[in-house]
């Protein structure tokens, strides 16, 4: 049988509760260090206390009038640059703040500037023998770049910075935002803007650096298998079928070349586009959706064409070095995705992929 302990024999007497805040007052005295005269003022609130019985006697209203002053801050504990470490201490590959969120501008092919509200992902490589890193740092070196027009240039700047704060030696900064593009129609001559996904990530290591483009392309893919029982329906039979297609997502992710000085995102989008021309499409008459209609038969694609063709073209461009390509069809005939990969050079070969990474590819118009 269990036997509960009372209540009453838990409480320790006042006595009890001074003797030892008088016993943590004079350890703390002798320590010798900033901290130790606070501590000791904090020890003796506790002993004071409102004698009517609350406890602890602290303030509950907020000091607007307060100012932490330097000799204030510098009591202040701070436990991340202390000397004590885990129990277990490994080297993290990245560790450091995702999607704190500013307005950045970026350059326009016609030589002007457009701002966007943008994500920044920021992270560094804490070694083994350090407990972890001050995050706010992350985000005060960057704003001392946000007032700059961003290219990978100004990223290298914030890179340094990291390196230099946070006394690591691998960075990595990671930019993402929607990109507008105006779009003409295939055949009605209107125009309207489509909205591309995009990142700009940096890695450096050392001196060297990495400067990656990802891309999210949005196009329109029709089954060639689909499309060949429709017309045989139609000609053995007379029976009218049409073609399944569905709205599908590929995510070109390239390694600038090295000595490249552009790759403007507007021409990324145009080698998608020769490589897969069935772009979803933002104004639609009449005479534009036939069109799409006639531009998609034209086109069949299975999503192992789709990775091959944007592959061929990315290859073909001298700005371009590594390259990923990421393709999802989201069927309309199944209930489940088809889904491709293709990679070349090292910088994104990987054997393993997330569990949830097709699930990414997903547009939401």
């Amino acid at each position: 049988m269990n036997k509960m302990t009372s209540q009453k024999s838990l409480v320790a007497s006042r006595e009890e509760v001074e003797q030892a805040a008088r016993l943590i007052k004079t350890w703390l005295k002798a320590q010798n260090n900033p901290e130790s005269e606070v501590a000791a003022d904090i020890g003796l609130q506790l002993v004071d206390a409102d004698r009517s019985g609350r406890y602890p006697a602290f303030s509950r209203t907020y000091d607007q009038d307060f100012s932490a002053d330097g000799d204030y801050i510098a009591t202040l504990p701070d436990l991340q640059n202390s000397d004590h470490l885990a129990e277990f201490s490994s080297t993290i590959q990245h560790v450091g703040i995702s999607n704190f969120r500013l307005p950045l501008r970026y350059r326009l092919p016609s030589g002007g500037h457009i701002t966007l509200e943008t994500s920044v992902s920021g992270t560094v490589r804490l070694d083994a023998d350090k407990r972890g890193i001050n995050m706010s740092r992350i985000m005060r070196s960057f704003y001392r770049h946000a007032e700059r027009s961003f290219s990978f240039d100004v990223i290298s700047e914030a890179l340094s910075d990291y390196l230099t704060d946070l006394d690591s030696t691998t960075a990595r900064i990671h930019l993402a935002f929607s990109y507008p593009v105006k779009i003409r129609s295939l055949r009605s001559g209107l125009e309207g803007y489509q909205y591309y996904n995009i990142s700009l990530e940096q890695i450096a290591s050392g001196p060297c650096a990495t400067n990656i483009v990802h891309l999210d392309y949005v196009y329109s893919s029709t089954c060639p298998c689909s499309l060949e029982l429709s017309e045989h329906a139609r000609m053995v039979r007379g029976q009218l079928a049409t073609p399944h297609s569905q709205r599908s997502v590929a995510r070109v992710s390239v390694v600038l070349a090295k000595d490249t000085e552009e790759l403007w995102f507007e021409d990324l989008v145009k080698l998608c586009r020769k490589a897969v021309p069935t772009e979803t499409q933002v104004m639609v008459k009449r005479e534009d959706e036939q069109a799409f209609a006639e531009l998609n038969a034209a086109n069949p694609i299975f999503v192992e064409d789709a990775v091959r063709a944007f592959a061929k073209e990315l290859s073909g461009d001298p700005r371009i070095g590594d390259f990923r390509v990421v393709a999802s069809h989201q069927e309309s005939l199944h209930s489940h995705d088809a889904v491709s990969l293709l990679t070349e050079g090292p910088t994104f070969a990987t054997e393993s992929l997330e569990p949830q990474y097709f699930k990414s590819l997903y547009h939401v118009g």
